[in-house]
């Protein structure tokens, strides 16, 4: 077995940890030991394939097939499971997937039935919402358990470990590539940072097709021998009894999964004392949302990230941070990144694990990483004299009022200091004379009350003439992707 690969990673776990919790799910325990044995399994059924995609929510038959699928030495392309039959479709072709794991019906869709005859040769059947009447040519679940365990692994530390899809948001999404070394590096930097032991049990409600599920998830619970507790979409309700009955000491997740669990009426009914360590990050993380997970969720250590599909996590802060250091800047250089900002300040990433490169597209990877080796990420930052990152905002979001630059992340932070004020989003919309100005989208708090007056009078007080919105809508919520992120483009779209 090669040292520096995945299959590696989890045969040492499964050595140093045979007897320890690897992964709860309902009634599904596995120790390490078992979790190697089912993964070896998959790896069986998988063996001959070189690309193998899984579109499934986070159950423990994602965390199986993914990793048999990488212990089989074939190239893992996780799927986002809210993508279009024909997204998956473009998907599944584009990377010329040989095989496939898939879930049937999930939130109400046949996700394997949509396919019709483009799906590929090799299927695999994950049940997710009970029985399903069986398909001709489809492998089901059950039927691994049958197979020989006794597989070995062929993998090379620099071998592809997986293509991870953008999410589309801004046109065709694109195939990012990374290495075996590549992915246990970002993941066991992580680990580090938040200090993962084999004593921490750890909620991934981030999806598995991300890297921040997949790899910060995935990857480091096995690198320290952690228990994944795996959440199929978060649901306030189902996350507070979680963490509870199963003394969850690890949740990251994206900022407004800590607004919905601080503002939930239940929260009281909880014992949520095992909690010590959220991990989260976005172009806006408010101060005073961490001080109230540190106050109210009495978490020890509460950190942001700065990554990227091409990068994972370049950036992290520390557990000595402060509060206004971790919510306004987004931690320091970690897994061998140098960060640097370039034209525009655009933040430029450089180290042994920015991907490979996009797959098929050539001049896609040149417009991304240039000659130097800089990967240009579209964000706009700012470093300190310490060489903490801050993202100001994404280019892309940035719009053009009256000849002044406007960066919407710097009213979404000024707005997250209004009391009442949930969360925000503020997109630039057409003025016949000023070119741009701002609207600005506002979830409130439960039994908040506030008006247009209210906001703009607040905007008034903390920010230059230029940067105050001219338009406001209170809205039951943001749209956002299945990672998280809202989707300003939806927001301008409709507002154009």
């Amino acid at each position: 077995m090669t040292e520096g690969t995945i299959p590696a990673a989890l045969d040492q776990a499964a050595e140093r940890f045979a007897g320890r919790e690897a992964l709860v799910d309902g009634e599904v325990r596995f120790t390490y030991a078992e979790l190697a044995r089912r993964v070896r399994q998959a790896a069986r059924f998988f063996e001959g394939h070189e690309r193998v995609a899984i579109c499934s929510p986070n159950t423990w038959h994602w965390v199986v097939a993914g990793l048999g699928a990488l212990y089989a030495g074939a190239t893992l392309i996780p799927v986002n499971t809210r993508f279009t039959a024909r997204e998956t479709i473009d998907v599944l072709e584009r990377a010329e997937v040989s095989a496939l794991a898939i879930t049937g019906t999930f939130l109400g869709t046949d996700r394997l039935a949509e396919l019709g005859s483009s799906r590929p040769r090799t299927v695999l059947r994950i049940p997710v919402e009970g029985t399903e009447e069986p398909v001709d040519g489809v492998t089901e679940w059950d039927s691994l358990a049958g197979l020989d365990s006794d597989f070995v692994s062929h993998v090379e530390p620099g071998d592809v470990s997986d293509i991870l899809f953008t999410s589309g948001t801004t046109g065709r999404s694109k195939g990012a590539m990374s290495s075996h070394r590549q992915a246990l590096s970002v993941a066991e930097a992580w680990a580090d940072c938040g200090g993962l032991t084999e004593n921490d049990r750890y909620l991934v409600v981030n999806p598995f097709f991300h890297s921040f599920g997949y790899k910060a998830g995935i990857l480091a619970a096995v690198l320290r021998g952690a228990t994944l507790l795996p959440q199929r979409t978060f649901d306030v309700r189902e996350t507070l009894r979680l963490i509870e009955s199963e003394r969850v000491t690890v949740l990251p997740g994206a900022p407004t999964i800590y607004q919905v669990l601080l503002d939930a009426p239940e929260r009281a009914d909880h014992d949520l004392s095992s909690l010590r360590l959220a991990v989260t990050g976005a172009a806006t993380v408010p101060v005073t949302l961490v001080e109230r997970m540190r106050e109210e969720l009495n978490l020890d250590t509460v950190l942001t990230a700065y990554g990227l599909t091409e990068a994972v996590v370049a950036t992290m802060s520390r557990p000595e941070d402060d509060a206004e250091l971790v919510a306004n800047y987004s931690g320091r250089a970690t897994a061998g990144f140098e960060v640097q900002l370039g034209e525009h300040d655009e933040v430029l990433l450089r180290g042994p694990n920015v991907m490979l490169g996009y797959l098929d597209d050539p001049e896609a990877t040149a417009k991304a990483v240039d000659a130097d080796g800089w990967l240009h990420t579209g964000d706009v930052g700012v470093l300190n004299e310490r060489g903490y990152l801050k993202i100001v905002d994404r280019i892309k979001d940035m719009y053009v009022s009256g000849g002044f630059n406007v960066y919407p992340a710097e009213i979404e932070q000024a707005l997250s200091r209004l009391d009442g004020v949930a969360e925000s989003a503020v997109v630039g919309v057409p003025d016949h004379r000023l070119g741009e100005v701002g609207k600005a989208f506002v979830r409130l708090r439960p039994g908040a009350e506030l008006s247009t007056e209210d906001v703009l009078a607040w905007c008034k007080a903390e920010l230059a003439n230029y940067k105050i919105p001219r338009f406001v809508d209170f809205v039951a919520e943001l749209p956002r992707n299945l990672s998280g992120k809202v989707l300003k483009r939806v927001l301008r779209e409709e507002n154009g």
